[in-house]
């Protein structure tokens, strides 16, 4: 052969291998491809080695896998009137590859502009202590909203969280407060009811050891028992006056009959009588 023929044959093998080159793709096995052949749609293709004509076929590759989309912190306004600061997280994916690029330009930017608007939406229906003690309620309420405007596109929306609350300093000074105020009310409750128990308790022990004299004289000498064991100096111990009463009996008779002798005494030293 000729060195032209050499030469003719040498370029159309490295055209050959760049053809080739440009034809084939590789699609991974969490990757789809929709093809489209002089703007008409081939379907989805892929996982593996795909064919793509040069200059006729455009491929758009599109993602099976689970999207994290971060919702940036929206000013919301509760229904009893309290601003709030809210951000959220929203997890998807694609199910239908060619719905996602034929019946929306972006997904990932639609769904996220979306969830934005479907958060401030909800968040709005709710009070402020809904949206700080119920947040599974309106997780499920974001997630069922959003995934019913998704579907059209082939998005199914798999979690939907909310992350972080921010309410004005004035708002959590205010709960602050209102939860002081709330344990101190328990508190008061529960020290009320240990007093009528604790009177219950007391009445029901009178009534026995007023049944038995002798039992209420072992309480006492266990009392002065238990404080004569702490040491102290001064004790200051009450005595009832059921048994005080027979000696101050004995001492006021006492005092009237020397009251009455000494009167006699009186009368019989009086000369005049």
């Amino acid at each position: 052969m000729s060195p032209k023929t050499w030469v003719v044959l040498a370029f159309v093998l490295v055209l050959l291998v760049l053809l080739v080159g440009t034809s084939l793709r590789i699609l991974k096995e969490y990757e789809r491809g929709v093809a489209f052949r002089l703007g008409r749609l081939r379907g989805p293709l892929g996982p593996g080695i795909v064919v793509i004509l040069p200059w006729v076929d455009k491929l758009v590759r599109v993602d099976l896998r689970v999207v994290t989309l971060t919702i940036p912190p929206q000013e919301v306004i509760t229904r009893d009137n309290v601003t709030a600061r809210v951000n959220a997280v929203v997890l998807f994916r694609v199910l239908d590859p060619v719905r996602s690029v034929m019946s929306v330009e972006n997904h990932a930017v639609a769904t996220s502009q979306i969830a934005q608007t479907t958060l401030r939406s909800v968040v709005g229906r709710a009070d402020l202590d809904t949206l700080l003690a119920h947040r599974d309620d309106l997780n499920e309420d974001l997630a069922a909203s959003i995934a019913r405007q998704t579907e059209p596109w082939g998005v199914q929306v798999e979690v939907v969280e909310l992350k972080d609350v921010e309410i004005p300093e004035m708002m959590q000074r205010a709960m602050a407060r209102e939860a002081e105020a709330e344990r101190e009310r328990r508190a008061k409750v529960i020290s009320a009811r240990g007093e009528l128990q604790a009177s219950a308790e007391l009445r029901d022990a009178a009534i026995t050891l007023s049944e038995s004299p002798a039992s209420l004289q072992l309480r006492y000498l266990q009392t002065l028992l238990e404080l004569g064991a702490d040491q102290n100096s001064t004790v200051v111990f009450p005595l009832p006056m059921d048994i005080v009463r027979p000696f101050l009996d004995t001492v006021a008779a006492s005092h009237d009959g020397h009251r009455s002798s000494s009167s006699r005494r009186v009368v019989h030293d009086d000369p005049e009588l």
